[in-house]
């Protein structure tokens, strides 16, 4: 095959099942991305383009081109090609979340403890969603920090709140509060960040990448399936870690090393994160679909007007 006439953009995985999308996140959530300098990002991106374009440089390599597409698929946004923040990668999920995770689930007991490190986590939260959002979708800074405040406060409220009831709970009761509390942030900060989709609709297009219109019903079930996404990926680590947490204290030599409680969590928390984040990831297509007959009447009889039966679908990125 000539290079020239390469599909840069072809999946390289069958996207249709999860285990194609798995394979895909995998590869585009590798932590050892966020290591690399912008330098070598842009370079990537400039070999994707030159690809697009059927200029790929002599000499260049099948292997380098799909190496240059998973640089560029973890640091350029997929609607505006622009460079990423590294925090707000997918790539930098399982570093960042890692240790926030550990020491939010370390530091459980009291509620100046809990106040802090749900507040770092709802900050890096915010950051995530905001990198991550369609960005077809334009969205003001006062919703942005309305989205951040209204989040926060939801994970505080029920972190402190569950803190308090669970007082006379059972031990592990009280070691499972934060996953509650950012259950419930995830289910308010990720909606209040895309309100503008929401509100406005979502860009939908057709297979062929023609765009029809604004949906907002396509925008409420692209935000959903990151809710449920967001969700999951934190949910094996924060569930089962107090309950290996607990068991793993009853034993002497680690009553004896309290101080490498904090670290051994964020340790144990990486294990669940680099395989959770990209299964998370995977559990919907990126680009999601929705049937024309559960369009708004108005989108939908627009479309019907001016293609027929021709489509039956329309298509949008969901976001991560």
């Amino acid at each position: 095959m000539a290079l020239g006439r390469f599909d840069i953009d072809a999946p390289r995985w069958d996207q249709s099942t999860f285990m194609g999308r798995l394979k895909h996140f995998f590869n585009i959530t590798d932590c050892r991305t966020a290591l690399l300098s912008d330098a070598k990002l842009d370079e990537a991106k400039v070999l994707v383009d030159s690809c697009r374009t059927g200029t790929v440089p002599p000499g260049t390599t099948e292997e380098q081109l799909h190496y240059a597409k998973k640089l560029y698929d973890s640091a350029f946004h997929p609607d505006t090609g622009d460079r990423m923040n590294l925090i707000g990668r997918m790539s930098f999920q399982v570093p960042g979340g890692m240790a926030i995770t550990g020491f939010m689930l370390q530091f459980y007991r009291t509620v100046p403890a809990v106040v802090f490190w749900q507040w770092v986590n709802q900050s890096f939260n915010a950051l995530v969603n905001y990198t991550n959002r369609n960005a077809a979708s334009p969205i003001t800074p006062k919703q942005i920090g309305v989205a951040y405040v209204t989040a926060t406060s939801t994970a505080l409220a029920t972190a402190v709140g569950l803190n308090l009831y669970t007082k006379k709970a059972p031990p592990l009761v009280a070691r499972w509060v934060p996953f509650a509390a950012v259950a419930a942030a995830n289910c308010v900060n990720i909606p209040m960040m895309r309100q503008q989709e929401i509100l406005s609709g979502i860009a939908v297009t057709d297979e062929n990448g023609n765009k029809l219109g604004h949906s907002q019903r396509a925008a409420a079930k692209g935000i959903t399936q990151v809710v449920v996404s967001r969700v999951t990926m934190a949910a094996p680590g924060m569930i089962i870690m107090p309950i290996i947490m607990q068991r793993l204290e009853r034993l002497k030599w680690m009553q004896r090393i309290t101080i490498l409680h904090g670290p051994l969590q964020v340790m144990m928390v990486g294990v669940f994160l680099i395989f959770m984040v990209p299964a998370a990831c995977s559990l919907f297509p990126q680009r999601c679909s929705m049937a024309v007959a559960n369009l708004e009447p108005e989108l939908r009889n627009s479309i019907v007007s001016q293609y027929g039966e021709g489509v039956r679908y329309v298509y949008f990125n969901k976001g991560l």
